[in-house]
């Protein structure tokens, strides 16, 4: 019994999480010079005094234990029309992420072309919190490049539209 309300618990959760926006992000650092990165979506502002952020990684990820090593990872706030780039990034190891895709290294991590905002973060904390790691990032560098972000919402890629101006 208590193994099926488990069962509906996690089926109703990730139906309500599904109603939930989120920006989409690729998540960026070096190893041994080469680039890697993977797509997420559990990424939010923390503190603006610091400027902090946090990022959630899967404990299984690849990307989580270069992190950890490096200690340094990019922030990259995906634009609409990156549907295609945050797929690829999904992906579970395989072929060089990278291949065919434009970036560059800017303050010590890859940083993608095309990103409506990037950050430079420098890891202040790593907590566990269930199946994923919450990677509390320090702020380092910031710009924002314009136009519309990629957001997640009810399994689909999309993006964000104004209905009242707030001030």
């Amino acid at each position: 019994m208590a193994e099926l309300e488990d069962e509906l618990l996690t089926t109703s959760f990730r139906n309500v999480m599904a109603g939930v926006v989120s920006p989409v992000t690729v998540i960026t650092t070096f190893w041994d010079g080469l680039p890697h990165g993977t797509t997420v979506s559990a990424f939010v502002s923390l503190s603006m005094d610091p400027p902090m952020v946090l990022v959630s990684l899967d404990k299984g990820s690849e990307l989580l234990g270069l992190v950890r090593s490096s200690r340094r990872f990019g922030v990259n706030v995906l634009g609409s029309d990156q549907a295609a780039l945050a797929l690829a990034f999904a992906r579970k190891g395989g072929a060089d992420k990278f291949a065919g895709v434009s970036w560059d290294a800017a303050s010590g991590v890859p940083r993608l072309a095309g990103a409506t905002g990037w950050l430079t973060c420098e890891v202040a904390d790593l907590v566990t919190g269930g199946d994923h790691v919450i990677v509390l990032g320090d702020v380092v560098a910031a710009e924002r490049a314009g136009g519309e972000p990629l957001t997640y919402h009810a399994r689909t890629f999309g993006t964000h539209s104004m209905l009242v101006e707030t001030p």
